[in-house]
């Protein structure tokens, strides 16, 4: 039986690096229930171990080659090896779903972005959750963050060949992160076209949209293989009237953690806690699910505990995938902010 070890991948947030490692572990273990076929858990699981004072997680597992396709895409791992018998560790290709140079993900730097790995992991398990593993690896799936602040979320869904849609209410976010995408495809010379104008509905104007239109070669550009990078600055509770029903495969979000990232639920009001603004959304964005399709969120549970969010999106008509790997996704963000992740899928 094969053996592996996963280097986890330090992250620039020292908090972060601390619990990297149990976190890939546990989002291992949700992709193996939901694409592997358990063969992961069935030979008992990750293990955390530590070769040459650097931590690793060993696993072993008769996995495919599809199968090494999707650990490739874990979170935090750093390079895959061959564990030998005699303590040798043999590298591995690993075949990532990424398209683009990294500094997509990496240059974009301001107070309050998301961890870029706690983005990973949070898309990674939403679209497992809404796909089988040949659409995980090979489909165009279509991706929401109603709530897309600078981008982090959409950035990922662009590195992995997917198109991206994102709403938020702040034009300065939607400016900062539309000015960003224009400058980095002119900078890496990439083939697209771009599109801006109001969004209105019944002679009502909900917000104004930039269409990015690329491509990651010239001949796919060409050939019209393309995928689209589109952000509306506009009210993410009028997100079901600037996209029709069921138009998303996986919608993904970052709550708002609390007083540092207040959400607003009416006209500029600011609330502590997300839970206003969540219960009032949720059913918007479940709306534009297609069946089948999943929704994840991450949020602040000092603010919010999870119990109460699991039963917001019970109420909205979703499965909360409530097992043992989802519930151990867990972690200090800071002092005020002990965040968690949630994925739910709409019934097919």
């Amino acid at each position: 039986m094969p053996q592996y070890a996963i280097l986890v991948q330090p992250s620039a947030n020292r908090v972060y690096t601390q619990q990297a490692a149990r976190l890939v572990g546990n989002e291992l273990l949700a992709l193996d229930r939901l694409l592997l076929d358990g063969r992961v858990a069935a030979r008992g699981g990750p293990a955390e171990r530590t070769m040459g004072g650097v931590p690793y997680l060993v696993l072993d597992a008769d996995l495919t080659a599809d199968d090494l396709r999707v650990v490739a895409n874990l979170s935090s791992l750093f390079a895959l090896f061959e564990l030998r018998d005699d303590g040798a560790l043999l590298p591995v290709d690993t075949d990532r779903l990424d398209r683009y140079d990294d500094d997509l993900l990496t240059i974009l730097k301001y107070v309050g972005k998301t961890n870029e790995q706690l983005t990973r992991l949070l898309l990674n398990l939403t679209a497992a959750a809404a796909l089988p593993r040949d659409g995980f690896l090979g489909s165009r799936v279509r991706v929401l963050d109603p709530m897309c602040g600078r981008g982090t979320t959409l950035n990922q869904a662009v590195m992995y060949g997917w198109d991206a849609y994102g709403v938020d209410v702040d034009r300065r976010d939607v400016e900062a992160y539309t000015a960003f995408a224009g400058r980095w495809l002119q900078d890496k010379r990439l083939k697209h076209r771009t599109s801006t104008g109001r969004v209105r509905v019944a002679g009502t104007t909900l917000g104004r949209r930039t269409t990015f239109t690329l491509a990651a070669t010239k001949e796919e550009f060409r050939a019209g293989d393309v995928q689209t990078l589109e952000i509306t600055q506009g009210d993410t509770l009028d997100a079901d009237r600037m996209y029709r029903a069921g138009f998303f495969d996986v919608v993904v979000a970052d709550a708002p953690y609390g007083i540092q990232h207040g959400s607003v639920t009416g006209p500029r009001t600011p609330s502590r806690s997300p839970r206003d603004l969540l219960a009032d959304a949720i059913p918007v964005w479940v709306g534009l699910l297609r069946r089948g399709g999943a929704l994840g969120l991450s949020w602040n549970t000092k603010v919010l505990p999870r119990q109460d969010l699991v039963a917001m999106l019970v109420d909205a008509g979703l499965d909360p995938l409530e097992d043992a790997p989802f519930l151990g996704l867990a972690h200090r963000v800071d002092q005020a902010i002990e965040r968690d992740v949630v994925v739910a899928r709409r019934p097919g």
